[in-house]
């Protein structure tokens, strides 16, 4: 297990340090921070980006980057807190990791997050006539009636 090499050669960098079981370890950072941790996850520790998760919260967001440690099994899970609502920004890592870049796409298009420096931040999931500012996983979210009915299906 490297989870103690990572804590040392991390230390200061992180808030909050938690080991939820011996393969899954959680650390809270500061948004501004990001590219230097990833960047000693990925060269000095050989993790890979698995994915990103997002979510809304009543204030702020928070986006959990999730780096594997395929020799071991570890997970590290890197907790961070975006307070402006109003204009969600964090700097995008596919600079770093090129399959990073769909799942901040996602990310954007669903909860408007903006990833300074993914230059290809355009639709994924939703139709391109989807209303602008109005991301389908944020609270706020005004989700409309279909303009047509379902149809019903025969239950034969």
């Amino acid at each position: 297990m490297i989870k103690d090499d990572v804590k040392k050669k991390l230390e200061g960098k992180f808030k909050e340090w938690r080991v939820k079981n011996p393969r899954r370890i959680y650390l809270v950072i500061d948004k501004v921070d990001l590219r230097e941790v990833a960047e000693v996850l990925y060269s000095h520790f050989k993790m890979r980006l698995s994915t990103v998760s997002g979510i809304d919260n009543e204030d702020n967001f928070e986006l959990i980057y999730h780096f594997g440690y395929d020799k071991t099994g570890e997970i590290f899970s890197i907790r961070i807190f975006i307070k402006n609502k109003d204009n969600p920004k964090i700097d995008s890592l596919t600079p770093m990791f090129r399959a990073g870049e769909w799942i901040e796409r996602e990310i954007h298009e669903m909860l408007g997050i903006d990833f300074v420096g993914n230059k290809n931040l355009e639709h994924l999931l939703l139709d391109h006539d989807w209303p602008e500012g109005n991301y389908p996983l944020r609270k706020s979210c005004i989700l409309e009636k279909r303009p047509y009915p379902l149809e019903e299906r025969d239950n034969e």
